[in-house]
């Protein structure tokens, strides 16, 4: 299978995306400049973290108009996993593949460290190699990850079990319900506000990013068996 990691001006984790991909998980991967017009090519698309355009306007407004962007709405309608972290979920909600926003976080202040985080449901093309109600250890990394969305939405994020990931053990940043990372209704649209792609190895604190990486493989793996 083959990962498309989308850079924009201003991606600072796009390296570490494409490191996860290339050399932990050892499938193909290539960057994908924000012009580009077609991502048919590619099974998985990867949205880095990192200040799109610098931030302008709010993190992730200018993003969502790039040309790319077109053809990652096309490849979520196809149904192929789209995985946005940190600026990368910030685009998401932008473009709106993803329900709600994103404000600054209640302390005002930008948060760098490791979290711990539960898994909500394991029943993902994401999560599937973990088991339910686990809890990993994440980093975050952000000034805006502050999750909001209205009662109704946080309502049916619940009653449709798209609520993957939460913090435990304290909100860093005040988001509703302690949103760590939801998918869209279809479970093929992943936002995080952690960096998965920063917890490969125990060399760096934790290994507990590489199986979200892994469930992807492995669904799109039991797909393509089944459907040959």
């Amino acid at each position: 299978m083959k990962f498309a990691v989308i850079v924009f001006p201003g991606s600072n984790c796009d390296i570490d995306m494409y490191h996860a991909i290339k050399d932990e998980i050892g499938e193909e991967a290539d960057y994908v400049w924000h012009d580009d017009l077609s991502l048919e090519n590619y099974d998985v698309i990867l949205l880095p973290g990192g200040f799109s355009y610098g931030d302008y306007l709010r993190s992730g407004a200018i993003a969502r108009f790039s040309n790319v962007m077109k053809e990652v709405v096309k490849a979520a309608e196809q149904g192929k996993p789209v995985l946005g972290v940190c600026n990368g979920f910030q685009i998401l909600l932008e473009t709106g593949l993803l329900p709600g926003a994103m404000r600054r976080n209640d302390s005002l202040k930008f948060i760098c460290k490791t979290v711990p985080l539960t898994v909500e449901n394991n029943e993902t093309m994401f999560t599937n190699s973990y088991e339910n109600g686990t809890e990993i250890h994440i980093p975050i990394a952000h000034g805006e990850g502050n999750y909001f969305c209205d009662e109704e939405t946080l309502q049916r994020l619940q009653e449709n079990n798209q609520i993957v990931f939460t913090y435990s053990g304290g909100n860093p940043n005040g988001s509703v319900a302690d949103i760590a990372g939801i998918t869209n209704e279809n479970g093929n649209v992943l936002g995080m506000m952690p960096h998965p792609e920063r917890a490969m190895d125990t060399l760096l604190g934790s290994e507990d990013g590489k199986k979200l990486f892994q469930s992807i493989v492995k669904h799109w793996r039991e797909k393509h068996v089944v459907n040959a």
